[in-house]
């Protein structure tokens, strides 16, 4: 039902298609009923991908239940290769083709294909997307690599794959600051990495795990077998990335020095420009690794007051329960949206840091968004340059995320002067040069009824007392940011219900600001 509407992970299958579709001479045969067959519209549509994924589907139907459809896989598995003739292909199941049982690994197995051939076991009703990528980069990797002598001052980067937040810029900031310490890149992957390099993994001094939630199994089985250490820090915002260095210079046993020559960010967050911004409350949630580094970067470089966090990804809870702790609030697990909706409601921060959904829904509560994790959509996959992590990450994050407030001023500033000749609701833009009507006075001091419910003053319901406001207390409050609007209204609905109030003037207006300030 959750699919329906909205959901942060889709079924393990989509995660071995972003690992399928990050690689190349890679093929992924996966054995799906019609309705299944989504990849497409996720990767050309939603990441602007001029190729197809290198998905074969066996696209079953009803009435092939009753018939033998384990031949129809090997079927589709053998065209697959002949069209493609792929360096090495993982095949798997559906959630839908999971219930039928048909085996697709041990299938593959007896076709003596002249390719390697990689089952996937991914569980689809027990574990997620993220899940589903982690595992398939695993099997690839474990199935794949060969023991090699390896090269000093080398590493590789481990977990980019298709579908995720900024990995393609992330990869390119984080090769760049590696090459400027001297550390040469042996292999990216599974981002644009074939079967043949997977084989060399092991030639690296040590591994940059950029994203756990994709990458680490296969970091950690690395580090087992073939005694590759790898990086726990993920380089997000100035401090990590200092803290990234310092950690590959331990593992090297050598020092290193971070050119810090392009980073604007230190400089914009002490000017007076943005002292403004102190103490804004800000909820953050995502994916587990995404959202721990920027509750650093909020407190700590841009001097937010973190309100609250959490993220959907289980495998990550109890890092990010830790991380709350640090931030004196509790850590919201769930992938329920509607739990995260309420929460962000019930706290009433000033700005939202989150993923496509939690910008839905700052739309819904007029809080602004800016988002630091998957799930995204495609104004997340920008044509220009815009990394989150390294130096230059540092400077995109400063702007992403102080770009919402800023105009948030200029708004309220906007609002202010509403009654202005030049600025009222009815004036057309002034640069236009056009005439315009007089603004509309209205003989009624009424201007709007909210209904509030009998038990909960902060949320909207039928059930309980209406409360009118006049025109001159609505008239105040759009004097307040809109970045505070709601939280302001909402404050001053419960004092009024409080107080046995059906109307809220001016007077309750200022009345209720002066309760909640004390």
């Amino acid at each position: 039902m959750k699919l329906s509407v909205w959901t942060y992970e889709g079924p393990p299958h989509v995660g071995a298609m972003r690992v399928a579709t990050a690689m190349t001479g890679l093929h992924y045969v996966l054995h799906a009923p019609q309705g299944d067959t989504y990849a497409d519209l996720l990767f050309t549509m939603i990441e602007r991908r001029d190729h197809r994924p290198p998905v074969t589907y066996t696209t079953f139907q009803a009435r092939d239940l009753g018939s033998d459809t384990a031949t129809l896989f090997k079927d589709a598995a053998q065209a697959a290769y002949e069209r493609f003739q792929p360096e090495a292909m993982i095949v798997g199941a559906s959630c839908t083709a999971e219930l039928i049982q048909d085996d697709p690994g041990g299938l593959a197995e007896t076709m003596g294909l002249p390719c390697p051939v990689i089952p996937l076991e991914l569980p689809s009703y027990q574990r997620k997307e993220n899940f589903g990528a982690d595992e398939t980069f695993f099997q690839i990797v474990r199935h794949l690599t060969r023991p090699a002598e390896q090269v000093p001052m080398t590493c590789n980067i481990l977990g980019p794959t298709a579908m995720g937040f900024r990995h393609r810029d992330d990869v390119t900031e984080i090769r760049k600051l590696l090459e400027s310490l001297g550390v040469t890149v042996n292999i990216v992957a599974p981002l644009g990495a074939t079967p043949t390099d997977i084989a060399r993994l092991p030639k690296a001094a040590f591994n940059v795990l950029l994203y756990p939630e994709t990458g680490e199994a296969a970091a950690r089985w690395l580090e087992r077998t073939h005694g590759q250490p790898f990086t726990k820090t993920v380089p997000m915002g100035v401090g990590a990335t200092r803290d990234f260095v310092a950690e590959i210079a331990e593992i090297l046993g050598r020092e290193l020095v971070l050119d810090e020559t392009n980073l604007r960010m230190p400089w914009w967050s002490r000017s007076v420009d943005s002292t403004y911004l102190t103490g804004k409350r800000v909820f953050l949630f995502g994916d587990g690794s995404h959202v721990i580094a920027a509750a650093r970067v909020a407190r700590d470089e841009m001097g937010f007051e973190v309100a609250g966090m959490g993220c959907y990804n289980r495998e990550l809870a109890r890092a990010v329960r830790a991380a709350a702790k640090d931030y004196d609030v509790p850590a919201l697990i769930t992938d329920d949206y509607l739990e995260v909706e309420a929460e962000i409601e019930r706290l009433a921060p000033e700005m939202i840091l989150g993923t496509q959904m939690e910008r839905h829904i700052g739309k819904r509560l007029g809080i602004p968004c800016a988002v630091i994790s998957a799930p995204v959509h495609v104004q997340d996959f920008p044509a220009r340059y815009s990394p989150v992590m390294g130096i230059e990450g540092a400077n995109v994050l400063f702007d992403t995320w102080v770009h919402p407030l800023v105009m948030g001023l200029e708004e309220h500033l906007l609002t202010m002067f509403r009654e202005d000749f030049e600025f009222h609701d009815a004036a057309g833009p002034s640069h236009h040069g056009h005439g315009s009507a007089r603004p509309q006075s209205s003989d009624s001091g009424r201007a709007s009824a909210t209904p509030m419910p009998a038990g909960d003053p902060s949320m909207g319901s039928l059930d309980g007392p209406v409360l009118e406001w006049l025109e001159d207390a609505e008239r105040e409050l759009k004097k307040v940011p809109f970045f505070v609007r709601g939280k302001a209204r909402r404050n001053t609905e419960a004092f009024a219900v409080e107080r046995g109030l059906t109307e809220i003037s001016r007077d309750t207006l200022y009345e209720a600001k002066a309760h909640y300030a004390r």
